[in-house]
């Protein structure tokens, strides 16, 4: 029989192929990984001639007590267990318990020729996917194949649950306003970030307006958001205005996106809005940093112009033919001013010479008296 089978060496399982692993047909076969529960070779061969009959081509390793069974489930990934009811050393009700300690989802089929239909209600409560008997095994291969059906379809089921609570948690935990709005643009959800930034709860807000968001200065930006969505447009991102609760206008970066099922039907919008209050405030800082240096610039050139100063006063002779004091006219041309300090050569000088005029005169030594 050309196949593969997996055996057991050094508490290891490696793959021997015996023959061609494929057979070039009309088809290529479809591999697959079968681990049997059986103390018979003859019967383990029929039950692999059966699949590689219907397209499989089988990989298989056979285990008949319990051991090897654990080893062969926790060091292999296996796409059905197949197992024999009767057994003289290893009965198949143990083999599904050990099975089962695993918690692997794939599934076991119980192939036998000596199962009662009481044992084997038994045993599909207990876990295992179906029994077959060994005298009809053209059962075989529908039964497997509807089970690796349901086994895919619970592991996509499993998919996309994760995939949803991970999008949730992404939802959840954003810094951006993210809800959704169904055809007849009635809010649906509504994240803790868009409760902090419009002031509504979920409660509140889920099944009211989109419109309640917008201003009435805005409501032709509403119908024209909504008519792009509706026809499966996306609208990009841009910076707009959204109603608080309690009135204010917040200023917010928002884009729109439609939510369509797989045929293209239109099922609602996808709403982000960004609070862009700080970056405006940013940017009327910048603004007036800006005005502030133009007009310390033009204040410069301004004293960088000839003056004329009295040679005697030093006063200053303005463009209204004015003339006024040094600090009269810094106070008008900027924002200097004269302070009146005293810097310190003068400091020492005025201090020398106040010292100078309070000491007293005294008369030369010669003219003293004897």
């Amino acid at each position: 029989m050309e196949g593969g089978y997996y055996y057991l060496t050094d508490g290891k399982f490696e793959e021997l192929w015996v023959g061609k692993p494929t057979q070039l047909n009309f088809f290529m076969p479809k591999p697959i990984n079968v681990l049997v529960v059986e103390d018979s070779e003859n019967d383990t061969e029929l039950l692999l001639r059966e699949l590689q009959r219907n397209g499989y081509a089988p990989r298989h390793c056979r285990v008949d007590t319990a051991e090897a069974l654990r080893a062969a489930i926790e060091q292999h990934p296996w796409d059905v267990v197949v197992s024999d009811y009767g057994m003289p050393q290893f009965s198949g009700a143990e083999a599904l318990k050990v099975f089962t300690e695993f918690k692997r989802d794939c599934p076991f089929i119980f192939v036998s020729g000596t199962l009662s239909e009481d044992a084997a209600v038994r045993m599909v409560k207990n876990g295992a996917a179906d029994f077959i008997m060994k005298g009809n095994l053209h059962r075989f291969v529908p039964a497997l194949e509807r089970e690796l059906e349901s086994a895919r379809s619970r592991y996509a089921g499993r998919t996309a649950e994760m995939a949803t609570q991970h999008l949730a948690a992404i939802v959840s935990s954003s810094n951006d306003a993210i809800y959704t709005c169904n055809p007849d643009s009635f809010i649906t959800s509504w994240n803790p970030a868009a409760e902090q930034l419009f002031g509504y709860s979920a409660e509140e807000i889920i099944g009211r307006s989109f419109a309640v968001l917008f201003p009435l200065s805005r409501r032709d930006e509403l119908l024209h958001s909504m008519t792009h969505i509706r026809r499966g447009e996306l609208v990009a991102l841009c910076d707009t205005e959204r109603l608080h609760k309690d009135g204010r206008i917040l200023p917010v970066s928002t884009s729109i996106s439609p939510v369509q099922n797989k045929k293209g039907e239109y099922l609602g919008a996808s709403v982000i809005d960004r609070d862009i209050a700080y970056q405006r405030k940013q940017e009327r800082i910048h603004l007036q940093l800006i005005a502030e240096l133009t007009e310390a610039l033009r204040q410069s050139q301004t004293l960088d112009d000839d003056l004329r100063i009295c040679a005697a006063c030093k006063r200053v002779h303005n463009e209204d033919g004015n003339w006024l004091q040094v600090e009269n006219y810094l106070a008008l041309k900027s924002n200097s001013f004269i302070s009146h300090d005293i810097c310190p050569t003068c400091d020492l000088k005025y201090a020398n010479q106040t010292e100078s005029e309070s000491s007293p005169v005294l008369p030369a030594k010669e003219n003293l008296p004897a």
